[in-house]
């Protein structure tokens, strides 16, 4: 290695300063670090390792922009420092540049090669950004140099692993085990963990066999028993040895008899077949058997009506539901609701239940009770207590499940729902079982009365301070009812009191993303973009914070030996953004920036006031929202000032947020809201491909930016996903308003391949009178309706009048649901209605929805 430039070289003096200097860093003692390097620089101001290391420090307190300057200097005055390159490499990879962070490493380990902790760092980004090929070769580097650790071999055998190449991971990992002189003690969690890691190789590669047998070998030594004895009941059923698999399953079952995945590997194990009559009836006899060895076992009872029918259903439905409500168990309906996928089976459950409430509940279910602890009589007194008890679970237990039956979506019935929830609690005495006031209050909340159900959820909150669980509800009800403030004050009794801006600074902290999600959806309801954006930007943060958490598991996983959840990690990283609340956000934060681009003046107000406003109106919405700004600063100021924080005063400056209400970020954006767009659009449609909102946004944002192919892409793939739905008589509609509109600049290569895709029918009838077609054949369907008005609004179809009528017709359906009316509210907007227009669909939705709180006098 060339010597340094004598500028470039320390005193001993100043060596050691640097040495601290590093310490420093490394524990986090950010301020006596800047100052160790103020010494230092005082000396040798053009020392470009020590310009770099106050960068780094500068970079961890924030301050990115000067960081990166400093560094640049530090590189003019170094070049031919690892040190500088290093640094250079993990400033980019603070700010996420991966790319120009890969080629800063590469570079300082040209002028290093022997650097370890430059290797690491190298091999940590390459994992991180999936590049196996590099990862390989650089782990491949690192074992060469360091053979004794083992980690360097497994970490080479993961590299192999996750590149595709499982002989080379098997051999690396059996090449180390032939260089142990001793076996490990059976306590050694690292080797147990390698050994099944290469049996999951093994397993990977289609050699079952080989698995079976290397599991085998290990079977007895295995610290993980549940996972060696699932590993080894799959690879029998997998082989077909279907005589050892039954025993293993069965091993697995007297281990949790309530493991549904269990229960199905014993059914092939077996033979049987869930889909042959002939079958049946062994299945019932092979639950039965685990069934009757304990009371308690509940799978065993509930999985035989998943395939059981007629007669046979109806028996074993009714001994089911007897047992159930004879215990007062309230789940029982979350338990059985799957089964009403079979209108049949709905029928038989509901038509079972009805009759409950008919019967005397004394009778009921007390052959079980009676014939308790082996035959020994009761006393008189113990008898009636008993009882007592049975008719009180029975009668409670009929009515929850009723109510419930008539709040589920398949069989909605609001008022028997509210009459069986009410006399559910009128039978439950209990002071602090919230279960049922919380039904009551999901039922309004069906009903369409958020604040109804906002109080309702409330007094169900008060009468159980101390559970997160229904303050957290109550919460989202408050939400639901767009009441932020007391929503935040119900969260803020769990929330840390130090936090710097209060209850909302911390549930931003803690990641709490349906908080952040809900609220950001309140926020868009009412019209506040800016607030609502800025939400939806938070909960996309939270997620690329997931997304980066993942170096701190690279080195973290081989440190303590946890290989096999470390791939689980990386393969569920890699489909992190499939997780609905970020398709949540992601859709709402792209319905609001289309909405930009179709109306920039938004940027200047950040609030849709709807149209058919007097300025006398607007003025005095103004100054409303203006008094409550000003009110809610107010409260913020006040919660900080109550808050003491722990973390010292830069830390609380640097979680002090600069752009409370969103609005500067929100204009930042204004001029291409598109292009923000995309990165919400891009992880949808890569993950959740098969999601009809995910394309149906793609093809909003890519309709706006004339890029009529991706947009055509998204259509066929809605109609692909869903040909029956109204969207894609909407969507292929309006592409083809927008390629007539743009044929004349369209090249020929695009035209030939969208006519291609679109079916020649209707290509010559004109788009607007194929529009009326439409509408005839499904005037009776609100979202068919809905379609149509959309058409015509790109169509410049100004008849407002007509399509106000057409909404207004669709509230007399038997068939229209809530969400269909509260679309078309919001459709009367767009289609810039007039007043009485408005009032005449809100009288009639009011009718067909009398406790919606939407509909109620505006």
């Amino acid at each position: 290695m060339a010597a340094k430039p004598s500028n470039q070289q320390l005193q001993s003096k100043e060596a050691t300063l640097f040495r601290h200097l590093v310490q420093n860093y490394e524990t986090k003692q950010y301020k006596k670090g800047l100052k160790a390097a103020e010494q230092i620089l005082r000396k040798q101001p053009d020392h470009g390792d020590t310009q770099a290391m106050k960068a780094l420090i500068l970079s961890n307190q924030g301050k990115q922009d000067e960081a990166f300057e400093l560094c640049k200097t530090a590189l003019k005055n170094a070049m031919k420092s690892h040190v500088c390159w290093h640094v250079y490499g993990l400033l980019y990879r603070g700010v996420r540049n991966y790319e120009e962070a890969l080629k800063a490493y590469r570079f300082a380990l040209k002028l290093d090669p022997d650097s370890v902790q430059i290797q690491r760092d190298l091999a940590l980004l390459q994992a991180q950004m999936r590049d196996f090929t590099g990862l390989t070769a650089s782990r491949q580097q690192m074992l060469q140099a360091k053979p004794q650790l083992r980690s360097n071999w497994t970490a080479l055998a993961i590299a192999q692993h996750l590149n595709g190449d499982l002989a080379a991971a098997e051999d690396i990992l059996h090449r180390y085990e032939e260089t142990l002189k001793q076996t490990p003690w059976k306590g050694d969690m690292e080797h147990q963990e390698a050994v099944l890691y290469k049996n999951t190789i093994i397993a990977e590669s289609g050699d079952m066999q080989r698995a079976l047998e290397h599991l085998e070998g290990v079977y007895k030594n295995a610290i993980d028993r549940v996972a060696v004895m699932e590993m080894k009941a799959e690879y029998l059923l997998k082989l077909e040895k279907k005589a050892e698999a039954e025993k293993a399953y069965r091993s697995l079952l007297n281990r949790n008899t309530e493991r549904r995945a269990y229960f199905e590997g014993l059914e092939k194990a077996c033979g049987l077949d869930r889909s042959k009559k002939e079958d049946q009836a062994k299945l019932l006899e092979l639950y039965e058997e685990y069934a009757s060895k304990s009371e308690r076992r509940d799978a065993a009872r509930r999985m035989p009506l998943d395939f059981l029918e007629g007669d046979v259903f109806r028996e074993h439905a009714d001994r089911y539901l007897r047992r159930m409500f004879t215990k007062g168990v309230p789940s029982t309906f979350a338990n059985t609701k799957q089964l009403y996928a079979d209108p049949v089976k709905m029928e038989t459950i509901v038509d079972l239940v009805k009759g409950y409430s008919e019967e005397e509940p004394y009778t009921n279910g007390g052959a079980e009770q009676r014939e308790a602890n082996g035959g020994i009589e009761k006393s008189e007194s113990s008898k009636a207590v008993s009882l007592e008890v049975i008719a009180k679970n029975w009668s409670l237990s009929v009515n929850y499940f009723l109510a419930q039956h008539y709040d589920y979506y398949l069989c909605r019935d609001a008022e028997r729902a509210q009459q069986h929830i009410e006399r559910a609690i009128e039978i439950s005495a209990s002071k602090t079982d919230y279960t049922y006031h919380m039904t009551r209050a999901r039922i309004m909340k069906h009903q369409g009365n958020t604040a109804a159900a906002s109080k309702a959820m409330d007094a169900a909150r008060e009468m159980d301070k101390s559970d997160r669980y229904i303050n957290t509800k109550c919460a989202k009800y408050q939400l639901r009812n767009d009441e932020h403030q007391p929503a935040i004050d119900t969260m803020g009794m769990f929330t840390r009191k130090e936090a710097v801006g209060g209850p909302l600074g911390d549930l931003l902290d803690m990641q709490c993303v349906w908080f952040i999600t809900e609220d950001g959806e309140s926020y868009l309801r009412q019209g506040k973009y800016p607030l609502a954006l800025k939400r939806f930007k938070s909960v996309y943060d939270i997620f690329d914070t997931w997304t980066d958490d993942q170096f701190d598991f690279h080195s973290f996983s081989l440190r303590k030996g946890m290989i096999r959840a470390y791939i689980d990690m990386m393969r569920w990283e890699d489909k992190l953004r499939e997780h609905p609340f970020f398709s949540r956000a992601a859709l709402s934060a792209i319905r609001i920036l289309t909405l930009l681009h179709d109306r920039p003046e938004l940027v200047k107000g950040g609030h849709m006031n709807g149209t058919g406003h007097s300025s006398a109106e607007k003025k005095a919405a103004a100054k409303a929202r203006k008094v409550a700004e000003k009110a809610e600063a107010e409260k913020k100021l006040a919660a900080a000032k109550k808050a003491t924080p722990k973390a010292d005063d830069e830390d609380a400056k640097k979680k002090e947020d600069a752009d409370p209400q969103g609005t500067e970020a929100f204009k930042n954006i204004g001029d291409k809201p598109l292009e923000e767009a995309m990165k919400y659009l891009s992880p949808l449609l890569e993950l959740s491909p098969k999601s009809l909102a995910a394309q149906v946004a793609g093809f909003e944002v890519y309709i706006r930016r004339k890029k009529y192919l991706p947009a055509l892409k998204c259509f066929l793939a809605v109609r692909e996903l869903d040909l029956s739905s109204p969207r894609v008589h909407e969507l292929g509609s309006r592409l083809k308003l927008a390629l007539k509109a743009d044929s004349t600049d369209l090249p020929s290569a695009v035209k030939d391949t969208i006519e291609a895709a679109f079916p020649n029918k209707h290509a010559d009838e004109d788009i607007a009178k194929h529009n009326e077609h439409y509408l005839e054949k499904h005037a009776k369907s609100a979202p068919h309706v809905q379609a149509v008005i959309r058409v015509r609004i790109v169509a410049d179809d100004k008849s407002a009048e007509k399509s106000a009528g057409d909404l207004n017709k669709t509230l007399e359906s038997e068939t229209v649901a809530l969400e269909d009316a509260l679309a078309g509210l919001s459709l009367l907007d767009d289609i810039e209605a007039d007043t009485t227009a408005k009032e005449k669909y809100t009288e009639a939705a009011r009718k067909r929805f009398p406790e919606a709180s939407a509909f109620s006098a505006r």
